[in-house]
């Protein structure tokens, strides 16, 4: 197996370790202090991993500063809603309506950035759109707030990767991921005041923090190694394997066990988002800890173009691409 393929399974592993340990603070914490404390450590690793050629002293110098405003605004809210999901909620039913993001991503480019979308793939969607059915089963069993955050998280997660995909050949990634955290660390900080919800972390509570930050950095750091190590339709299809590592530590850790008519629908949005990935513009998981804070890469091709730019020979290719394009082999 390529080096490539074992960096992008080791990172969705860290990413999904990072997921199902902010589950298990939930009981402790408010969702603003988990989202404040684990933004501001994953920025330790990011600093070390600073492209050349960029300084943290001008970030906030921007070209497009509405767009990235409005990142930042998905990126706070998307963030919010997905913690919540994984405090309240199982983490593999959290993870399957979170998959239900390219939907909104094709929806958004359809209606707002009026491009074409082939029927194949409408097919492939409305399959991921069924398996999110089967497992959730809405009329059949009692949803949550956490079950309408997941799906929040989706849609903000895909407003977020597509803004990223209008923003990210003109601005420096100190401007993208330095303004997303700014975002996320005011608005929690002032929330966390604002409504009390504000509690020192026990030593404890703070080195599990740490460790998340530290986890998620790494992980970022190891996906863009795998990008510059092998293709993206080696790669992309690898983010799915965080729907094993969710019934993993959902049992392990939180007596959480999916029934066979839940496995059902769990294998079909695995399959559809497999082949929706191989198909068209393939993205990066949007709704990690990481990616709506702008500390890891939002899309594959975002992650190039950071890897590119700590290597300068390295050819740089288009980081903009329609939803409807079959350039998944060819991006890297």
């Amino acid at each position: 197996m390529p080096p490539g393929v074992l960096y992008a399974f080791a990172a969705y592993a860290l990413y999904s370790c990072c997921d199902a340990i902010i589950k298990g603070l939930g009981h402790g914490l408010s969702v603003y202090e988990l989202a404040f404390f684990t933004t501001l450590f994953s920025l330790v690793p990011v600093f070390l991993t600073t492209p050349k050629g960029e300084n943290w002293l001008y970030f906030w110098k921007l070209k497009n500063p509405l767009l990235v405003h409005l990142r930042g605004v998905s990126g706070v809210l998307g963030n919010l809603c997905i913690i919540f999901a994984f405090v309240t909620i199982p983490l593999a039913e959290a993870y399957s309506i979170a998959f239900l993001a390219p939907i909104f991503i094709v929806l958004i480019s359809v209606t707002v950035l009026k491009e074409t979308v082939s029927l194949q793939r409408w097919l492939i969607l409305a399959a991921s759109f069924i398996g999110v059915l089967i497992v959730v089963r809405p009329g059949f069993r009692d949803l949550s707030l956490g079950h309408l955050a997941a799906l929040g998280s989706a849609f903000f997660g895909a407003i977020t990767t597509t803004v990223l995909r209008r923003v990210a050949k003109e601005e420096t990634r100190v401007s993208l991921i330095g303004m997303a955290t700014l975002y996320i660390v005011v608005v929690n900080g002032t929330l966390m005041l604002v409504t009390g919800a504000v509690r020192v972390p026990t030593w404890t509570e703070l080195a599990w923090l740490m460790l998340i930050g530290a986890l998620g950095g790494t992980g970022n750091m190891l996906f863009i190694a795998a990008t510059r190590a092998v293709q993206a339709s080696r790669i992309a299809p690898l983010q799915y394997s965080q729907i094993f590592w969710a019934i993993l530590f959902g049992a392990v850790f939180y007596y959480e066990y999916p029934d066979a008519v839940g496995i059902v629908g769990l294998f079909v949005i695995v399959i559809a988002g497999i082949l929706n990935v191989l198909s068209g513009d393939a993205r990066l998981r949007i709704f990690s800890r990481n990616a709506p804070a702008g500390a890891g890469p939002s899309t594959l091709r975002e992650a190039e173009r950071a890897a590119a730019m700590q290597a300068p020979d390295t050819p740089l290719e288009d980081p903009i691409a329609g939803a409807s394009e079959a350039t998944a082999s060819s991006e890297r």
